[in-house]
């Protein structure tokens, strides 16, 4: 004791999560349960608590009484169990509602054929900035698993997708994204882990790891305000200093018609982010 995650839906509040908070104090009391070795420092018999949202449908809760509820054997029939898989966990954060839409389903199957096409051109060696954006790639949706964020690590996938198309992925590259794609859609990316040669199953290798060095950026895009409103872009260094991008800010020649040669009477700098000149 404890469990490390206890995850149920609101429904179960009572009936399972109440009862074994009773029960687990109940024999802690009788000195039948040793919570000593418990790294979380309480009697509680489960660390954390995940409450999984809702599936609704036309604003309803899928119920059987309600008649509401979708048949799985016939989308798993049209487009896999693995496409089911990351409709759901794309659609909504797990702690939330989800709203049935059957027009979400074919996202996620677009997507899937999106990753398996990219094994038919893949090159010798990717570019250097797809190397880095996979590096920032595997920090992100290792921090989302790790937070039950799926969503937003599947569109941190889509977004890596997007970049592989634009510069074309080598077989590290693709590797690395099967292996993120593998929690969601394990059926579809083991079947890819073999037809990239590999031996052994996706799921007993190693997770893929980031190097830190890759995740600092050279140079960064600075949004340029003139009092909140935005009215130009520029690219600078990432150590840009606050002098040097004042000089280059007020030389811009987009700028020219809202500050008209005036010395601005504020610059107000947020790094690597923004500028907002007060005229």
């Amino acid at each position: 004791m404890p469990v490390d995650q206890y995850i149920g839906g609101i429904e179960h509040a009572i009936l399972h999560l109440l009862y074994s908070r009773f029960f687990t104090k109940f024999f802690k009391d009788l000195g039948m349960v040793d919570f000593s070795a418990s790294s979380c420092g309480v009697d509680e018999p489960f660390v954390r608590l995940l409450t999984q949202g809702m599936v609704l449908k036309d604003g309803q809760v899928m119920s059987k009484s309600r008649g509401n509820i979708v048949d799985p054997d016939t989308i798993i029939k049209r487009y896999g169990a693995d496409t089911l898989r990351m409709f759901i966990l794309f659609a909504a954060p797990p702690e939330t509602e989800l709203e049935w839409d059957d027009r979400g389903m074919e996202g996620a199957f677009k997507f899937l054929n999106r990753v398996w096409r990219i094994q038919d051109n893949l090159k010798e060696k990717a570019d250097a900035s797809l190397i880095k954006t996979m590096h920032k790639t595997v920090k992100k949706v290792s921090e989302d698993i790790e937070s039950f964020k799926f969503n937003t690590a599947i569109a941190s996938l889509m977004e890596y997708v997007n970049a592989i198309y634009q510069s074309g992925a080598d077989k590290e590259i693709y590797a690395n994204l099967i292996m993120m794609l593998g929690p969601f859609v394990p059926h579809f990316a083991e079947e890819l882990w073999q037809r990239l040669g590999y031996t052994g199953s996706i799921f007993k290798t190693h997770w893929p790891k980031y190097e830190p060095r890759m995740l600092i950026e050279e140079k960064v895009i600075i949004v340029i305000q003139v009092n909140g409103k935005v009215r130009s872009k520029i690219e600078v260094p990432a150590d840009i200093s606050e002098d040097k991008l004042k000089e280059l800010v007020l030389a811009d020649a987009k700028l020219k018609p809202w500050i008209q040669n005036k010395p601005p009477k504020s610059f107000i700098f947020v790094p690597q982010k923004l500028v907002n000149l007060v005229v």
